[in-house]
């Protein structure tokens, strides 16, 4: 057992001094007196165990006040582990966060469509091992691999294009997303690499992160964001922030060559809802069983404390209304 307010313990020091107060009160203070010419009647008389009774009230009060202090430094114990074993896989999201995903042919974006389908896909799999790797010019994991939703999703909110230098690394974001998993113990491990560009940056090409992922186990599902021919880009001119149309980029050959190599497959998203789609598809992958790390298992104790609390305060109201009342 710990207590998550440990320093709350210190109110304890409350109940000790009305204990002292209440010895000195009872002991040490004078008493009114009477001159008698023997004590043998005092000395050989018993006590009256009703009259021992009398102090039941002060230490019932006592021990709540001792135990509502304890109540709330809240108490708590970690001694069970928990261990599970799931029907999941390993799974990184790599995302190009380039400002080619600024483009409009997706709504409200592709960068946007992008995060809110890939939220909606984490939220579907709670058993599955994730994490965030995002690149443009150069790579860097956003979320290493968790079981914590709620962080994972948060993380994934606050993926924008002008995290890093602008680019296209498609292979140093690859080659960030397997040294992720590498030594993961799962036998199932996966990449969903998701671009909207040509590579045109980093120290690794594509071929060879295609090549480590192989070499790991790691298959990668590839996927091409954008529209066909020309798509709605936002421009800065003299004049503010113009929509113009862009011609659309995708190395198709390059993607569907990665996935290819590494037991994957490639999709081609032109809009939100076949974006959906696939990560549906994606979804519906095969499942192997893996060990999730061992977690404590938190129980709160303060209930406990907080109901003897309750009780003695109880007992000595009790103490009060039909024993004190009948001491003579």
């Amino acid at each position: 057992m710990f207590f998550e307010y440990p320093k709350l313990l210190w109110l304890l020091v409350i109940p000790a001094l009305l204990v002292l107060h209440y010895i000195y009160m009872e002991v040490a203070q004078k008493r009114p007196h009477m001159r008698v010419s023997t004590s043998v009647p005092w000395t050989y008389g018993k006590r009256s165990f009703m009259t021992v009774l009398r102090h039941v009230p002060f230490i019932l009060r006592t021990f709540a006040l001792a135990m509502i202090v304890v109540a709330i430094a809240r108490p708590r114990s970690s001694e069970e582990m928990e261990r599970v074993d799931t029907e999941g896989i390993d799974i990184i999201l790599a995302m190009d966060v380039s400002t080619s995903m600024l483009a409009r042919d997706l709504t409200p974006d592709r960068i946007n469509a992008s995060k809110d389908i890939a939220i909606e896909f984490i939220a579907q799999r709670p058993t599955d091992r994730m994490g965030i790797v995002v690149f443009a010019g150069e790579s860097f994991t956003q979320c290493p691999l968790t079981t914590d939703r709620a962080t994972l999703i948060n993380l994934m909110k606050e993926v924008q294009t002008d995290l890093i230098e602008d680019g296209t690394a498609i292979g140093n974001g690859l080659a960030t997303a397997v040294a992720r998993m590498k030594d993961s113990d799962a036998k199932s491990r996966v990449v969903i690499l998701l671009t909207d560009g040509v590579n045109n940056r980093g120290e690794i090409s594509p071929q060879m992160a295609a090549e480590i992922a192989k070499t790991y186990g790691v298959r990668v599902y590839t996927i091409g964001v954008g529209k066909e021919g020309m798509a709605p880009y936002p421009v800065m001119t003299p004049w503010g922030v113009e929509i113009q149309n862009v011609k659309v980029e995708i190395d198709e050959a390059l993607l569907a060559e990665i996935a290819e190599s590494t037991g994957g497959r490639y999709f081609r998203a032109t809009d939100n809802t076949k974006l959906a789609e696939i990560y549906s598809e994606i979804n519906k992958m095969e499942k192997a069983r893996t060990t999730v790390d061992s977690f404590p298992i938190y129980k709160e104790l303060f209930g406990k404390y907080a109901l003897l609390a309750l009780l003695a305060i109880l007992l000595e109201l009790v103490f009060k209304w039909f024993v004190i009342r009948r001491l003579p």
